[in-house]
């Protein structure tokens, strides 16, 4: 899909669906003149939490090292197994993926099992008090892209293996208090039979917004994450972090360091990829309208 990204660019004047007739952004043009917008390509944006909304995956980390101190367990997740671990969607799973791995004896395996509950909620509760000291921020444009989202009559939408009470606990401490109220839903892990790479989040979230998979835009940090949102049918970004970097993106339509911002812009040749400095509505809708098929934008 990477080859069409950057055919998108050449091809601006003729794919962008939120035409701006004047003025850069809709700010009007020199005149003051408001910009005139057709009808975008798509209705929604559906964002992942972990390591997109902002780069959680350190907190986890500590969080769980320190559950298992707490429950009596003696691990400590070193970054580099950390990241390994990641290829494993939910903390549940993700315990019982590294309880695996050890090999241990039936009974003491049994044991670890059956405490694996226990040391989930104890890690949650320590990660939301790590989260309530209000260290982590955004990444660079994602409150800005929402912000645009909704200026611009969009949907939003969470689509995350996490709990929803971490999903809060960041929300409220990294963004705005009223955060939650932005989105119009928010689909988790926990209610859903597959976790991803799994489509099943996608298609959760996509039905309580009443959106078709071809009139919404998917972000992720992880090729796992990516994995799911195409499954259901998504145009999908990738913005890797330091935890995922390495792992295979071939399936996300476009791929960026970061949605980025005016204070803190693309390098140049991503720049020259979508045409703008940092990814707004215009781009997305420039990209997409360049990948999806026109009957598929009118299902």
């Amino acid at each position: 899909m990477q080859e069409g990204v950057a055919g998108a660019r050449t091809n601006r004047a003729a794919a962008v669906t939120s035409l701006v007739c004047q003025g850069a952004r809709g700010d009007g043009g020199p005149g003051g003149a408001a910009s005139i917008r057709e009808p975008l390509s798509f209705d929604a944006l559906i964002f992942d939490v972990d390591g997109t909304l902002a780069d959680t995956e350190e907190l986890h980390r500590r969080a769980f090292n320190e559950a298992f101190f707490a429950c009596g367990v003696d691990w400590s997740w070193a970054p580099d197994l950390y990241a390994e671990l990641l290829q494993v969607t939910g903390g549940k799973e993700r315990i019982a993926s590294y309880v695996d791995r050890l090999q241990l004896p039936a009974q003491d395996r049994s044991e670890l099992l059956r405490l694996i509950p226990q040391i989930h909620v104890t890690k949650t509760r320590l990660y939301q008090e790590l989260v309530g000291l209000g260290h982590l921020r955004p990444r660079p444009g994602v409150q800005r892209l929402m912000m645009e989202a909704r200026s611009a009559g969009l949907q939003l939408a969470i689509a995350s293996t996490t709990s929803p009470a971490n999903v809060e606990s960041l929300l409220r401490a990294s963004f705005d208090r009223e955060a939650l109220q932005w989105f119009d839903a928010i689909a988790t892990g926990d209610v859903v039979s597959k976790k991803k790479p799994a489509p099943d989040v996608y298609d959760l979230a996509l039905a309580m917004l009443g959106v078709v998979p071809q009139r919404a835009i998917a972000i992720e940090d992880s090729a796992i994450g990516v994995q799911s949102a195409k499954a259901a049918g998504l145009f999908t970004v990738a913005i890797p972090t330091l935890w995922t970097m390495g792992q295979d993106f071939a399936a996300a339509d476009l791929i960026l360091p970061s949605l980025a911002d005016p204070d803190e812009p693309l390098g140049a040749l991503d720049e020259w990829r979508i045409g703008a400095r940092f990814l707004g509505i215009e781009e997305l809708a420039t990209l997409h309208l360049s990948a999806m098929p026109t009957e598929d934008l009118h299902a």
